[in-house]
């Protein structure tokens, strides 16, 4: 437990609707794992049409959730805000710069953080003058910036772009919500991930290929966003949307799953997804794409299979034992649980406070966070 409970005001893309975003179960998982801890928060969802009609979560119990409609409604959280412990405004937040800057000028004595869930996404768009919801100028509002990406990114954050101090903020797991189920195998490999340009050529190589070759093993894609006329193999199902709660389901129905990162945060390194963890979590074996820092978050063929080319990826599917596949995958849920669940993340988040509030959150990431993943741990 912190020394004594925080009130939280989080500012964020979605919590109500998981829809087409990987946003809402990060923030579902901290913020349960944070209320556990005796922290009382607010989150509140700028009112968008595409969530408001795939909603499934309207009514948490780990805090309060209000939706707004513009920036100035933000008015009516004014006081909430400024006695607020600790601010946190999300990646992707709609008219973000605005918001940043309004919810600024409310922040008393609190934290005023910035939770970054697309970081070399954000800076990509950043450096061309094109980031809706960042600036560099409102990067420097912010007391802290927890990135989503660790390693080389939070020295660039500070040094390059004005960061007072970057803090590495991987996602996590709620591993209650992502136990392992025992239920018969509908698919040899699985991808759970929306519809992306620069991801659809790796999962053109690593599943669809693989799908062709093989045509006696099954597959499925889970996730909204794909072009009509996209031509799916015959032995792929592919399924428009997933539900939180029927996620664990879908890993324990897949003998793999395939984690693919998209082209900026390849680039960038130290980037694992909500999903690696979630599908590690459940126990399922996970194939993935390689990127600088993964062999320090999972041991290669030991916690996870890195697959360059649909070889790769019908070796271990095909060939691998069962025995093999078994401690593989024990391995990696062993990993996420030991360093990489909510509750993690929790206590990071009140160190990072806590550092903000002795007036040393501007101190730099330091050596240690420099170095990458094994802070995350």
């Amino acid at each position: 437990m912190s020394s004594r409970p925080l009130d939280i005001v989080v500012l964020g893309l979605s919590l109500s609707s998981s829809w087409g975003n990987g946003h809402a179960t990060t923030f579902r998982a901290l913020l349960k794992a944070l209320a556990a801890r005796g922290h009382r928060i607010l989150f509140l969802e700028r009112d968008q049409p595409w969530y408001a009609s795939h909603r499934d979560l309207t009514d948490p119990d780990y805090c309060e959730l209000a939706l707004y409609d513009s920036v100035a409604e933000l008015d009516r959280w004014r006081e909430r805000i400024a006695n607020a412990d600790a601010v946190m405004v999300g990646s992707y937040v709609p008219d973000g710069t605005e918001v940043a800057r309004r919810v600024r000028g409310f922040v008393r004595d609190g934290a005023y953080l910035f939770y970054d869930i697309d970081t070399p996404v954000t800076l990509a768009a950043v450096d061309q003058a094109r980031c809706a919801y960042l600036t560099p100028d409102v990067i420097r509002l912010f007391d802290v910036y927890l990135s989503f990406t660790g390693g080389p990114t939070l020295r660039r954050l500070e040094t390059d772009y004005g960061a007072r101090a970057a803090r590495p903020f991987y996602c996590s797991v709620d591993p209650e919500a992502f136990a392992p189920q025992d239920l018969p195998k509908r698919w040899d490999l699985s991808y759970l991930g929306t519809y992306s340009p620069d991801r659809q050529p790796k999962l053109e190589s690593l599943l669809l290929e693989v799908a062709r070759r093989a045509p006696d093993l099954r597959f499925a894609v889970a996730g909204s966003g794909y072009p009509a006329d996209l031509a799916w193999p015959a032995n792929v199902e592919w399924i428009p949307h997933l539900a939180p709660p029927e996620l664990p389901g879908f890993y324990a129905a897949s003998r793999f799953t395939l984690n693919l990162t998209r082209a900026d945060m390849t680039a960038a390194g130290y980037s694992p997804s909500v999903r690696l963890f979630e599908a590690a979590a459940t126990g399922c074996p996970v194939v993935s794409d390689n990127w600088a820092g993964l062999d320090e978050l999972f041991r290669p063929d030991q916690e996870i299979v890195i697959a360059g080319d649909a070889d790769d990826v019908l070796r271990a599917v095909r060939e691998w034992p069962a025995e093999r596949v078994a401690r593989l995958a024990g391995a990696a849920r062993a990993k996420v649980l030991g360093g990489h669940t909510a509750s993690h993340r929790a206590r990071q988040f009140e160190t990072y406070v806590h550092e903000v509030q002795a007036g040393s959150g501007e101190t730099g990431v330091g050596e240690e966070a420099s170095r990458g993943l094994a802070v995350g741990a």
